[in-house]
């Protein structure tokens, strides 16, 4: 009667210990920014070169929010798998000092498409000829761009939005 209630508590004591949030686990984007866009960047150079497909969030192919998502999730942030325009909608402002930061969000065609920046002159995106690439913003997509988003901050015990 004796051991099973000890495996039971140390069972228990084992799941709780699990369940902690230390603050390596809770995020590296707050707690450690860089090792954060290392992640992102690796990521993003994984993935470049695979095919466009409609509604499709990888692993052989992505469209634009899909690959959003997908860069996202293998770097520790869960965002929800959407459209560009709801992705638009739920992602946080960022200043106008900080919008061209390596990682944000950027968003074109009436929030019909979305991407990664990399520097202020270009970005990372699923285009639908090239699949997913790095393209210059000037001339083709700066008069298209409508907004610019940042990833989502800690909430919580998570990194999730």
């Amino acid at each position: 009667m004796r051991y099973p209630l000890l495996l039971m508590l140390l069972i228990a004591g084992i799941m709780a210990l699990a369940a902690q949030d230390t603050p390596a686990q809770s995020g590296p984007y707050i707690s450690r920014p860089e090792e954060f866009l290392n992640q992102v960047s690796g990521t993003i150079n994984r993935h470049l070169g695979r095919p466009y497909a409609w509604g499709e969030s990888g692993l052989k192919s992505f469209d634009c929010s899909g690959f959003v998502w997908r860069v996202m999730y293998e770097s520790g942030i869960l965002i929800k798998r959407t459209s560009a325009r709801k992705l638009y909608l739920s992602l946080p402002k960022v200043s106008e000092r900080e919008q061209w930061h390596f990682g944000n969000i950027v968003f074109f065609d009436n929030l019909k498409h979305c991407g990664i920046i990399n520097s202020r002159t270009d970005f990372y995106h699923a285009d639908c000829k090239k699949g997913t690439t790095l393209s210059l913003f000037a001339p083709h997509w700066q008069d298209k761009l409508c907004g610019v988003r940042g990833v989502p901050k800690k909430s919580g015990s998570r990194n999730t939005l």
